[in-house]
C-alpha cells in the first residue's frame, strides 16, 4: 500500500485557500487615479467625484457588483481579490491600464471629415469609426490622436470589499447596474413550457418542461439606451450562464396615458376638438412642421364627419 498522499481536488484546494475565488460575485467600493497625472479614472465615492468636478446628478455611486474572473475589472485587481474576504481592502497599480501610447495612432486628416462644431483642439470626434481627440487644426487639416486618452498611464486602484452577493436576483440586478447603470425590477420564476421534441422513433411530439426564467422589466430609459440595443444579447447570455437559468424574458412596460391624451398617431384621425388640435399644433411646431396646414386638414376631416 502506497504511503503517497492522495492528490487534492480543485474544490478541496479552494476550500483550503479560503476567501473569494473565481466566479464569486462581490461588491466593491473603489477609487482609481492615474499615477503620474493624478487624474480621476473612476470612483464609487460621490464626495470624491464632486471634489474632482464630476457631474454627480444622474450617476449611481453605489458599490459595483463584479464577478471575479470575468474581466469586469482589470486583471491585476481581480488577482488581488482572490483569497480576500468581506471587509478586506487593497491597493493595486495597473501598469499601462489602457494600453501603450502609439505614436502611429496620431494622424493628420482632412478637416472636412469633422463636423464644424467640433473643429477645435480638445474636441472628441469619431472619424471612420475610430474615436479620437483633436490636437490641432491648421488650415484644412486636423491632427487627431486616436490613442485612448489615458494610454500609457499607470492606474492606482484603492478598493474595499463591502459585500458578497449570493441571491440570484440581486446578482442579476448588480450586473445590470454595472453594464448599463440602470436599476430594474426583476424576478425568477419556474414556468411550464410546451416544447416539441423528437422521440426514440424519430417522431415529433409535444411535452411540457419546466424552465427557470429571469423576468426583467425594461424601462423607457433602457429601451433607448444604445449600449443596451447593441449588447443585450451577449449580456443576457451571460446572465443565463452565470446564474444557471434556462432563459431570460425582457418585458416592455407601457404605462397608461391620461384620459383624453392620444397614445398613438393612428388615434388622431377622428379628432375634432379644438383643445386636442391645439396640443397637436404645439407638438408639430416643436418638430419644425407646418402646423397650420396640417391642423386645418384635421379640422376639415372633423367637419366632414
Amino acid at each position: 500500500m502506497s504511503d503517497e498522499p492522495e492528490a487534492e481536488t480543485a474544490d478541496e484546494s479552494d476550500a483550503e485557500q479560503g476567501g473569494f475565488q473565481e466566479g464569486d460575485f462581490v461588491e466593491l467600493s473603489y477609487t482609481a487615479y492615474t499615477v503620474d497625472s493624478e487624474e480621476l479614472v473612476d470612483t464609487t465615492d460621490e464626495e470624491t467625484a464632486e471634489e474632482e468636478g464630476v457631474d454627480t446628478e444622474e450617476r449611481d455611486f453605489s458599490p459595483r457588483t463584479i464577478v471575479i474572473g470575468e474581466g469586469h475589472i482589470f486583471d491585476e485587481v481581480e488577482d488581488d481579490l482572490i483569497g480576500k474576504e468581506v471587509g478586506d481592502s487593497g491597493n493595486v497599480v495597473v501598469e499601462q491600464a489602457f494600453g501603450e501610447y502609439d505614436d502611429e495612432q496620431v494622424r493628420t486628416v482632412s478637416a472636412q471629415k469633422i463636423p464644424e462644431d467640433d473643429r477645435y483642439p480638445g474636441a472628441h470626434v469619431e472619424i471612420d469609426g475610430q474615436q479620437g481627440h483633436i490636437e490641432a487644426i491648421i488650415g484644412g487639416r486636423a491632427r487627431v490622436d486616436f490613442n485612448h486618452p489615458l494610454a500609457g498611464e499607470d492606474v492606482e486602484y484603492d478598493y474595499e470589499i463591502v459585500g458578497e452577493v449570493e441571491d440570484r436576483v440581486e446578482k442579476a440586478k448588480g450586473l445590470m447596474r454595472m453594464y448599463f447603470d440602470v436599476d430594474l425590477e426583476m424576478q425568477i420564476e419556474t414556468d411550464e413550457v410546451e416544447e416539441e421534441v423528437e422521440n426514440d422513433d424519430g417522431e415529433t411530439e409535444t411535452e411540457t418542461v419546466e424552465k427557470e426564467t429571469l423576468y426583467i422589466e425594461q424601462s423607457q430609459q433602457l429601451q433607448f439606451n444604445q449600449q443596451w440595443m447593441m449588447g443585450k444579447q451577449q449580456v443576457l447570455n451571460e446572465f443565463i450562464e452565470m446564474l444557471d437559468l434556462d432563459r431570460v424574458i425582457v418585458q416592455e412596460i407601457i404605462d397608461g396615458q391620461p384620459a383624453g391624451m392620444p397614445g398613438m398617431m393612428g388615434g388622431m384621425g377622428g379628432m375634432g376638438g379644438g383643445e386636442d388640435l391645439g396640443e397637436i399644433e404645439d407638438a408639430l411646431e416643436d418638430a419644425d412642421v407646418d402646423a397650420d396646414e396640417i391642423v386645418d386638414e384635421l379640422e376639415a376631416e372633423g367637419d366632414e364627419e
